[in-house]
C-alpha cells in the first residue's frame, strides 16, 4: 500500500477566478502545509484542463505534494500526475487501476459502507466520504451522516477523509470518527489569507486524527 498523507487534502475550485489568482491561492495552500492537492474542473475543455493541471503540477512538485486529478484519467496521464479521484459514476476503480498501474494513487468517493468496502477491494488507495455539510461548490452533493462516516472508517483499512462544507468552525463534529484527514475546498479558496487558513486547518486536522 502506498504511504499517503491525507491529513489536509486541498481541492481546488477555479470558478470566477483569473488564472493568476487561482494559482496564487493554490500555492498559498501548499506553502501553508496542504498534504495533498486535487484539481477539480467540471466545465473546462480537455485542453484547458490539461494546461491548468500542468501549471498546478509545477507547484505541487515544488512542494513535493501529490497532485490528484478529479475524474479524468486522460488528463492525469497527459501531465504525469500522481493520481486520480473517481466518483461513483466515473470509470470503475479496477479498470482505472489496470490502465494506470500500481504506482498511481486512486481515490474514490463513497457514501455507504458497502461502497467503501467495494472501493477498497477494487484497488482504491483512499476514500473521500461526504458531504458532511452542504457545500457551496458546483458539485452536486448528498449529505452523509457522521455516524456513517464512522462506520466506514471502521470497515476499511485505507485512509478515509471527510469532505463537504468543512471549515475551522464546524470540524468538531468529526471528533472520534477515525478519519485520516479533511478535504477542504471553499474554506481555503475563499479565505482572505489562504496560507494562514491552511495552517489553521492543518492543525485542526492533526488533532482530529489523534
Amino acid at each position: 500500500m502506498k504511504k499517503l498523507d491525507t491529513t489536509l487534502y486541498f481541492i481546488t475550485d477555479s470558478t470566477g477566478l483569473e488564472r493568476e489568482d487561482f494559482l496564487r491561492i493554490t500555492e498559498a495552500a501548499l506553502s501553508g502545509g496542504a498534504t495533498m492537492v486535487q484539481i477539480r474542473e467540471k466545465n473546462k475543455t480537455t485542453r484547458e484542463y490539461i494546461e491548468l493541471a500542468a501549471d498546478v503540477h509545477k507547484l505541487t512538485q515544488k512542494y513535493n505534494v501529490p497532485l490528484i486529478i478529479d475524474d479524468r484519467i486522460d488528463v492525469a496521464l497527459a501531465i504525469g500526475a500522481e493520481g486520480v479521484h473517481l466518483g461513483q459514476t466515473d470509470m470503475p476503480i479496477d479498470i482505472a487501476r489496470s490502465i494506470l498501474g500500481n504506482g498511481v494513487i486512486i481515490g474514490a468517493t463513497t457514501k455507504t459502507v458497502e461502497q467503501a468496502k467495494e472501493a477498497q477491494a477494487k484497488g482504491a488507495d483512499y476514500l473521500g466520504v461526504g458531504a458532511i455539510y452542504p457545500t457551496t461548490t458546483k458539485v452536486q452533493t448528498v449529505l452523509t451522516p457522521v455516524s456513517t462516516l464512522k462506520d466506514i472508517c471502521k470497515a476499511v483499512d485505507i485512509p478515509v477523509n471527510a469532505i463537504g462544507g468543512l471549515n475551522k468552525d464546524n470540524v468538531y463534529v468529526l471528533e472520534n470518527t477515525g478519519i485520516s484527514g479533511l478535504c477542504v475546498v471553499s474554506a481555503i479558496m475563499k479565505a482572505q489569507d489562504p496560507k494562514k487558513e491552511t495552517q489553521t486547518l492543518l492543525k485542526l486536522a492533526k488533532e482530529l486524527k489523534k
